[in-house]
């Protein structure tokens, strides 16, 4: 699938998923380019985006020079906004089996969502490019809310995995400059107000310094400092939005200590903060299935949603 410039400014395109062997689904989203020409930022890919056709990547975009956002509009909106970012090891994205389930059972909630096609240090781009395109994301839906029918202090971001890392990054250095900017989008705020954080990436010091996320945003020989600096928990302080915090005990690669560490930072903090730890599911689970317990996840994210987060 080669998305070009040209389509995804002209306003819709159409998912290429709907024929792949054994997918369920095609339809048409709206996407929203996140730069005008090219994005900043050194690196990148060469080549046509990819999907991938069978195994682990089965479904995954890789290959990405178009960051962009695809937008699920709900029938009737519930004024609040979830930036999906699918996991991956930032070298490609999960879109088929955690980002798109995820945001269509959001869509039929009530919730406008936004799938954040990101780029990939493991495409070429430097380590800090996804970063930025967080925060362009949530600035340009914050700037644009009245038109998606949204309420501009109700947008959150949800991520799996590697994306859970970028997600709890972006709620907790909203302000971090990442990039230079000076259209009418740059004047919102990139703060998201919840974050919703799948078996996420927390750590990149020991003894969780195996994932593909610390070897594609830090290296392998990484400094003590570097590991601090793109580490979640460094920057659990107060005044983070509201997080929720989900994992599952036998996941091997990202154990549940991933979410302890950030969970008992955030607590120590004063933060509003809440954990939930399952039996079993291992990693990469999306929606889960009927069998499993942690399918229940959803329910328990719009639970707190409610309760916790904010309550109209």
């Amino acid at each position: 699938m080669k998305a070009s410039r040209r389509s995804v400014i002209g306003g819709t395109v159409a998912l290429a998923l709907g024929s792949m062997p054994g997918a369920a689904f095609a339809h048409e989203l709206e996407e929203i380019p996140l730069w005008p020409g090219s994005p900043p930022g050194r690196g990148g890919p060469k080549g046509p985006e990819k999907i991938g056709k069978e195994g682990a990547g089965y479904g995954a975009i890789s290959n990405i020079s178009v960051p962009r956002m695809r937008v699920y509009r709900p029938a009737k909106p519930n004024g609040r906004a979830v930036v999906i970012c699918g996991g991956g090891g930032y070298f490609r994205i999960q879109e088929w089996k955690e980002s798109a389930p995820a945001a269509r059972w959001l869509q039929n909630r009530g919730y406008t969502v936004f799938d954040l096609l990101y780029r990939l240090p493991g495409d070429g781009w430097e380590a800090s490019a996804p970063f930025a395109d967080a925060q362009r994301a949530i600035r340009i839906i914050r700037s644009r809310a009245a038109e998606f029918d949204i309420l501009p202090n109700r947008i959150g971001i949800m991520g799996f995995s590697a994306g859970g890392h970028l997600a709890g990054f972006s709620a907790l250095q909203p302000d971090r400059v990442l990039y230079a900017g000076n259209d009418r989008f740059e004047a919102a705020s990139a703060r998201p107000d919840f974050a919703v954080l799948l078996f996420p990436v927390v750590s990149l010091r020991k003894p969780f310094d195996t994932t593909r996320t610390r070897r594609e945003i830090v290296g392998d020989k990484a400094t003590a400092e570097a590991e601090a600096a793109w580490s979640l928990d460094t920057y659990a302080a107060k005044g983070a939005p509201p997080m929720i915090l989900f994992s599952s005990a036998d996941d091997q690669t990202t154990p549940p200590g991933h979410n302890f560490t950030l969970f008992e930072a955030l607590r120590k903090a004063g933060a509003s903060v809440e954990l939930h730890v399952y039996a079993d599911g291992g990693h990469g689970w999306g929606l889960g299935t009927p069998q499993q317990t942690l399918n229940q996840w959803p329910e328990q994210f719009e639970a707190w949603i409610n309760r916790a987060a904010f309550k109209s």
